[in-house]
């Protein structure tokens, strides 16, 4: 059996599923399918035998497999920890699959579902229930696993830091087990995001990929497996702490969604899918406006007077929201005290926050405000009232991260307190925009509502239930997350929220990879994209406007710079920065995201094309060790019609190689150049200036 029986684009993801007597059935096969290979795949000729290709869809050690069982735990005496599932029912649809499974021995149920979702990929969760008459049964993990195909044989997935969040890395599939588990309490800095297995050398733009991403903000595992008996295998889940699920008679444990995503175009084709599934969202954006946040303007120190100045300059070069950030709270002169005390501070704002949002909204703009609700500073009334409201594993407090401790939303008193000082907040005052912070991980997190046991997985529920209760009393407000920068990036919160804050790092040159693998899952425009001030106030290198300018252009754009020191000439260039951007928005926030290979490892190729369109961005990073310069290919565009290409800019003596200049008329002088040569041949570009980006429209005639 093909599943699913429809899509919504010329190919999609897809697998087919054997039945087997007495047993759940087999996924004899998963990836790219099209209109015209649907009967081909589906009649596979597939037999399900021992140590052949396939995979049950839930991994059982009873019935012969020794490989990481995909549903691992026990009873509380020690039974039950081998199963052995007979499937009882199956419903199927055309873009649903419903399979039954009982295991009576075990005193287990389950229920494994498969989703079509919009864009081409699908999704997959299971939920274990505890079927006994009595006695608990402990969940230690319940994973989503597909077979992979034998000559996908090389993985990438993404490393980082804190200011160079998701950074590729890749080895080979071999034999044995590969883990990585994120035990953070939310996706980090250094969060795998997705694990990508392909055909050998797969590119952005070349190889057969299957991508994995757990949609889940709480602790996560994705895993790869071999053996030299058995084909390897993919998948995910989330990582359980010991005890945390445990579940008495009746009660039952669901899986996040884990989503499978198949693409015969490279990474670039992946990128599509999961881009397609953001923007089939309800709270996908239908607008992103350009944003300015006065935090590295200002950090924490709040003046009336100042602000109101740098809001004066934003409404002048064209600004749609201005976001005042961490600082506007009670004792919060610096990151050490404050947090929990979700009250306007009057010592800083004698007359309250309503004069600066006035301000701000009689110049036509927004009005955003920073929170950070999970955390509380030990330096805090709310501690001082409340030490027990914390996370802790017993009566040992967690080490501090940033003078921060997280507070235990598990807590049904903490959810309802936190909600009603964010309420109270949004309703006294006229904001249209909330940027959501949580700047550290969750260090020994139990709960001392039960014993310090460990409550990362509810604690995972209990933020989304507190996001969710705000998001419907104050459905006009827009959401983003921010979490140290680029932490908790991940399509549970993505499913929330209308913007993700990329990176703290706002270094133009160092933003540019950073952004470059964050849309490999996120949509561009969710991507917060910021032009920080001439001097990188993290790396002090100082870069153009224009690089600035045209790196943020690519993402949700934004402003991160204290406008007071720019002078008039940096405000009109600025000004027409934003006027491009608004002219590109729909193309931007609606095409395909193109990432070309690049010849020169000093160049970097990217852009998005559209129906009619495309626009192209060639980044010199650094000095060629060359003249050849590169040829730049468009894939996705329409191979029989012809585009004109044109500079979009910026372009001037300056920015241009010493030896070679660019021609006047365009890269092609003119002369319009068919869609199927751009895909296959380009257009070429020669060398140019180092921390410069040229940007290339291409305009069907």
């Amino acid at each position: 059996m093909l599943f699913p029986r429809v899509h919504d684009g010329p190919s999609r993801t897809a697998l087919t599923l054997t039945e087997v007597e007495d047993a759940l059935p087999v996924i004899s096969w998963l990836g790219v399918v099209s209109t015209s290979s649907t009967t081909e795949v589906e009649d596979d000729g597939f037999v399900a035998v021992a140590n052949g290709p396939g995979l049950p869809l839930l991994g059982e050690h009873g019935r012969g497999r020794f490989t990481r069982p995909h549903l691992r735990g026990h009873r509380t005496g020690g039974g039950g920890w081998s199963t052995w599932f007979r499937a009882t029912s199956h419903e199927v649809a055309d873009d649903r699959l419903v399979v039954r499974a009982v295991d009576d021995a075990a005193g287990l149920a389950l229920v494994y579902e498969l989703e079509a979702v919009a864009g081409g990929g699908l999704r997959g969760r299971a939920t274990v229930t505890n079927s006994a008459p009595e006695g608990d049964y402990v969940v230690q993990g319940l994973e989503i696993v597909m077979p992979l195909a034998d000559d996908h044989v090389e993985l990438l997935d993404f490393t980082g830091r804190h200011e160079r969040e998701r950074s590729p890395q890749r080895h080979p599939v071999e034999d044995g087990l590969w883990l990585r588990e994120g035990f953070g309490g939310r996706p980090g800095l250094d969060a795998a995001t997705m694990v990508v297995a392909g055909t050998p050398g797969f590119s952005t733009t070349t190889g057969h990929v299957v991508g994995v991403h757990v949609g889940w903000s709480g602790n996560s595992v994705l895993r790869v497996e071999r053996t030299a008996a058995s084909g390897a295998t993919i998948g995910g889940g989330e990582h359980l702490l010991p005890g945390e699920v445990v579940l008495p008679p009746g009660a039952s444990y669901a899986s996040p969604w884990v989503y499978f995503v198949a693409a015969d175009d490279g990474l670039d084709g992946l990128a599509a899918r999961w881009h397609g599934y953001l923007r089939s969202l309800p709270a996908h954006p239908t607008v992103q406006p350009v944003v300015l946040n006065v935090w590295e303007a200002v950090f924490f120190d709040h003046d009336l007077d100042r602000l109101a100045q740098i809001a004066d300059r934003a409404a002048r070069v064209g600004v749609e929201r201005f976001v005042l950030d961490d600082g506007w709270f009670h004792d919060r002169r610096d990151d050490t005290a404050g947090l929990g005390d979700w009250v306007v501070d009057e010592k800083v704002w004698p007359e309250g926050l309503d004069p600066l949002i006035e301000h701000v909204r009689s110049l036509g703009m927004e009005f955003g405000l920073w929170f950070e609700p999970e955390m509380v500073n030990p330096d805090s009334d709310l501690y001082r009232e409340h030490p027990e409201w914390i996370l802790s594993a017993g009566d040992r407090v967690p080490l501090e991260h940033r003078h921060q401790q997280v507070l235990d939303l598990t807590r049904p008193e903490v959810l309802d307190h936190l909600f009603d000082r964010v309420h109270s907040v949004l309703s006294a005052h006229a904001i249209d925009y909330v940027k959501w912070d949580h700047n550290r991980d969750l260090l020994e997190a139990g709960s001392g509502a039960r014993e310090g046991a460990p409550a990362v997985h509810a604690q995972t529920l209990a933020f989304y239930e507190l996001l969710d209760r705000l998001r419907a009393a104050h459905p006009d407000v827009a959401w983003e997350s921010c979490a140290s920068g680029g932490g908790r990036i991940d399509l549970g919160v993505l499913e929330r929220v209308q913007r993700v804050w990329t990176s703290d790092m706002t270094d133009a040159v160092a933003r540019q990879q950073i952004q470059r693998w964050t849309t490999q899952l996120v949509a561009p425009e969710y991507a917060g994209a910021h032009i920080s001030a001439p001097t990188s106030h993290t790396t002090h290198r100082t870069l153009s406007l224009d690089f600035r300018a045209a790196t943020a252009l690519f993402g949700a754009f934004g402003i991160e710079w204290d406008l007071t020191d720019a002078s008039d000439a940096d405000l009109e260039s600025l000004a027409q920065w934003i006027d491009r951007f608004k002219r590109f928005r729909p193309l931007l926030h609606s095409g395909r995201v193109v990432r070309p290979e690049s010849s020169d490892p000093a160049v970097l190729l990217h852009g998005v094309v559209g129906e009619d369109e495309a626009l192209i961005a060639h980044v010199q990073l650094d000095e060629s060790a060359h003249n050849r310069g590169v040829q730049v290919r468009v894939p996705g565009l329409s191979r029989d019609a012809l585009y004109s290409l044109s500079w979009e800019g910026p372009l001037s003596q300056k920015e241009t190689s010493m030896s070679v200049r660019p021609f006047a008329g365009g890269p092609t002088e003119g002369l319009p150049v068919g869609g199927g040569v751009l895909a296959s041949r380009g257009f070429w570009m020669p060398r140019m200036r180092p921390e410069t980006v040229t940007l290339v429209r291409v305009a069907r005639q």
